[in-house]
């Protein structure tokens, strides 16, 4: 997916969240931004990739529905992959500085391997983990996200993979 494609579905997904985020007592989150790296490993064979990853996440219903769209770039030896992925995730509130979401949702994976270029779809499923340091009041923070993927092209292959970064929430003025 070219970077106008994705700038574009991103803005779209603000906006979204923007007309459907819920009032919070403190101030309304409209998003949050995930920035950070992305190692992964095949569990087919065996090989490893590492990535910088971005994401956007929006609540349209408070406290049940949390929607993620995001893109990893991967690079590995003799391998370049995109992967754009939408997930869906229930998140819990544990305490004032930590929340817990776990997801699922579809993929989107371009591959460049050796001069050969493929696409497929994969599934993917994550756990997410948000830590919010109080004397940031909830505007940075960070997280930890492992996840396991299966491709559905490819020869299905499998893999398993943490994303961990900083988190910027973007607030309504």
């Amino acid at each position: 997916m070219n970077a106008k494609k994705w700038l574009c579905a991103a803005s779209l997904f603000l906006y979204l969240g923007y007309a459907s985020a819920q009032e919070k007592k403190d101030a309304e989150e409209v998003a949050v931004i995930e920035i950070g790296a992305a190692p992964s490993r095949n569990l087919k064979d065996r090989t490893s990739s590492f990535g910088p990853t971005v994401a956007v996440e929006v609540t349209p219903i408070e406290n049940w529905l949390e929607l993620e769209a995001g893109v990893t770039p991967s690079f590995g030896r003799h391998t370049t992959e995109w992967a754009s992925d939408f997930l869906f995730k229930k998140p819990w509130t544990l305490s004032r500085t930590v929340e817990f979401m776990a997801g699922v949702g579809p993929e989107w994976i371009h591959t460049r391997e050796s001069g050969t270029t493929t696409n497929s779809v994969a599934g993917e499923a994550v756990l997410d983990f948000m830590f919010w340091p109080g004397r940031w009041k909830h505007k940075f923070g960070w997280y930890v996200e492992p996840g396991y993927e299966y491709n559905f092209g490819r020869g299905h292959e499998r893999s398993i993979g943490v994303s961990f970064g900083l988190l910027i929430a973007i607030r309504k003025h």
